[in-house]
C-alpha cells in the first residue's frame, strides 16, 4: 500500500473520459507522485453509464456516480457532488468533458483548484456546439483552451491553448476529432505546469 498523496486530484466526467485517461496516463508517465506528491485518486460522473468509469476502475481509481437526475435542483446536485469530491480532500478538481453548469457556490468552494478544458480558442465560442459555430463563422483556426473555472461560463484565466486548422469541407465531427488530439496534450501539460509551480 503506497502512502497517501499530498496533492490528490479528482476528475469529473460525463462520458467516455478520454481527457481523463490522458491525465491519468500523464500522471503515471510523468511521475507526478514522486515529483509533486500528486496523482489522480478518483473519478466522479453525473451519468451512471459513463464509459470512462469502467476504465477508471480498471486503473484502480476510486469512482463515484452523483446522478443529476436524482436531485431536485442544481444546488442539491452540487451539494451531493461536493460531498463525493471532498471525501478525497483534493488539491485539484479537473473537469474533463463534465457536461453540467456548476453553481456559483460550487465554483467558490473550489476556487483556485478547479480547471476545465473547453473545445475552442476562448474567448471565442464559449458554451456548446463550438466546432459547428467555428465552421459556420468561417474561422480558419479552431482549438482548445485549458482554463481556471470561475462563476462566469468558460471565462477564467487561460492556462494553455492549442490551435488546430479548420480544413475545407470540415464537418463538426472531423474538427472535433482533430481538436481532441490536442486536448489530450495540453490538459496534462497545463496541470503539470501548475503542480510544478
Amino acid at each position: 500500500m503506497s502512502a497517501p498523496l499530498a496533492r490528490p486530484i479528482v476528475i469529473l466526467i460525463s462520458g467516455s473520459g478520454s481527457n481523463m485517461a490522458a491525465l491519468v496516463e500523464a500522471a503515471r508517465h510523468g511521475r507526478w507522485a514522486a515529483r509533486f506528491g500528486a496523482g489522480v485518486v478518483a473519478v466522479v460522473s453525473n451519468r451512471p453509464g459513463a464509459a470512462g468509469l469502467a476504465w477508471a476502475r480498471e486503473q484502480g481509481l476510486a469512482t463515484a456516480v452523483v446522478d443529476h437526475q436524482q436531485h431536485a435542483d442544481r444546488e442539491a446536485f452540487d451539494a451531493a457532488l461536493m460531498a463525493a469530491i471532498d471525501a478525497h480532500r483534493p488539491a485539484l478538481v479537473l473537469l474533463a468533458g463534465f457536461m453540467r453548469i456548476l453553481t456559483p457556490g460550487f465554483v467558490r468552494h473550489y476556487e483556485g483548484r478547479l480547471l476545465n478544458i473547453h473545445p475552442s480558442l476562448l474567448p471565442a465560442f464559449p458554451g456548446l456546439k463550438t466546432h459547428q459555430r467555428a465552421i459556420e463563422t468561417g474561422c480558419r483556426f479552431a482549438g482548445a483552451t485549458v482554463h481556471r473555472v470561475t462563476a462566469e461560463l468558460d471565462h477564467g484565466e487561460y492556462l494553455e491553448q492549442a490551435v488546430v486548422p479548420v480544413l475545407p469541407g470540415d464537418t463538426p465531427e472531423a474538427l472535433a476529432a482533430r481538436v481532441l488530439t490536442q486536448e489530450h496534450l495540453i490538459y496534462p501539460r497545463a496541470v503539470e505546469r501548475l503542480l510544478a509551480g
